[in-house]
């Protein structure tokens, strides 16, 4: 990512001035898809692909805007009938919309921005850019917000002014990143830890289906239920159970038959996949990568099989990599479509590309996108 380019477009745009530069990254899971609103664990990542901005306050009451990728450029007020219709402007409208309800004396500012996240590859170029302008603005106007209420603005800016109603999990990765370390996230108590992640010898690749399933809302929304179906019936004879991950298997064997088929399988998926995050980060405690390959081959069976959240395109990416060896490969993110995750040894990485993209092709018309990804900081100022 070029600072000097976001530079160079900024002062163009705002009569040679200069400002300071933020940045903040996208981020990938390693493991724990689905477990968020089961009260679990989640695993992410900060990687080194982010959004990039120059900001330079104007002592106006006026935010002046340049998207340099989209070319576009937006003026907006910081009350809040002043919101812009671009949706790339209202993002970082609501980052300033929530700063100011949080009591930080947000003024205006000049600000141009570029990213190198792949926009619908699932590393979450959204949050990285709400991180960016969090981060930025509570430093440039002497906010006092602690990181984890930086996190929870770029939530609150999907949730009211950009009509997404995410978890926290993609701005707590991207406010919170550290190179060589992945994080584990108790959704529940959002209590954190870091987790050794240097994969010497290995590379962490992405392969992007490039296929987006639209019943992907409605289907989600179906697992949810079915998820809480389980958890009141386990409740009956367990009155603590809150979220699934407060159940064990013999509980949830224990009302078989009281739920649906469809429900059961939906929960036992569920309740491996949190324990699978845990033994993942015993894993990594002890540098044992064959393991946490196993533990995200395991991931994609149960997306695939038990959940029914993968499609054609992601799991003949995931049979690809089982055939040239990959150590670990499952889909990430939510499903119905998006990018695969693999961990590679050195030594099988130019083969296993070379075949994937030449079998996909074949098979669907179309190459696969290829990412590769390095673990990395998050949100900072870099000038």
């Amino acid at each position: 990512m070029d600072i000097e380019y976001v530079r160079s477009r900024f002062t163009k745009h705002f009569d040679g001035t200069t400002g300071f530069v933020y940045a903040s990254p996208g981020r990938i899971n390693l493991i724990g898809e689905h477990t968020d609103y089961n009260g679990g664990f989640v695993f992410p990542g900060a990687i080194d692909k982010g959004m990039i901005a120059e900001i330079k306050p104007n002592g106006t009451k006026k935010v002046l805007a340049y998207s340099i990728d989209l070319k576009d450029y937006v003026e907006f007020g910081l009350n809040e009938e002043d919101a812009p219709h671009a949706s790339w402007a209202r993002y970082i409208f609501g980052v300033c919309r929530e700063m100011i309800k949080r009591g930080v004396k947000v003024e205006g500012f000049n600000t141009a921005f570029a990213g190198d996240v792949p926009l619908g590859a699932g590393m979450s170029s959204s949050a990285a850019l709400e991180s960016t302008y969090a981060f930025a603005l509570n430093e440039l106007f002497n906010g006092n917000i602690d990181k984890f209420e930086l996190a929870k603005v770029g939530q609150a800016t999907e949730h009211n002014y950009c009509g997404v109603n995410c978890g926290i999990m993609d701005q707590f990765a991207s406010v919170f990143g550290k190179a060589g370390s992945l994080i584990r996230l108790d959704c529940r108590s959002l209590e954190y830890q870091y987790f050794p992640f240097k994969p010497e010898g290995y590379r962490l690749v992405l392969l992007d289906s490039v296929v987006k399933h639209e019943l992907a809302s409605s289907a989600y929304n179906k697992r949810r239920q079915s998820c809480e179906t389980a958890v009141a019936a386990i409740k009956k004879n367990h009155p603590t159970v809150e979220f699934l991950r407060d159940a064990t298997m013999d509980m949830l064997k224990a009302v078989k038959d009281e739920i649906t088929a469809e429900d059961y399988m939906r929960s036992e998926y569920v309740i491996e996949e949190i324990q699978r995050v845990l033994d993942v980060c015993d894993a990594l405690e002890v540098g044992d990568y064959e393991t946490v390959g196993q533990k995200m081959y395991e991931t994609h069976h149960g997306m695939s099989k038990l959940y029914e959240v993968s499609c054609e395109e992601l799991d003949f990416l995931n049979d690809c990599a089982k055939e040239c060896g990959v150590t670990g490969s499952r889909v990430m993110g939510g499903g119905f479509g998006g990018c695969t995750i693999n961990l590679v040894k050195d030594e099988l990485y130019d083969n296993f590309i070379a075949t994937a993209e030449k079998a996909f092709t074949e098979k669907f018309g179309r190459s696969p996108k290829v990412y590769d990804v390095v673990i990395g900081d998050g949100s900072r100022r870099i000038l």
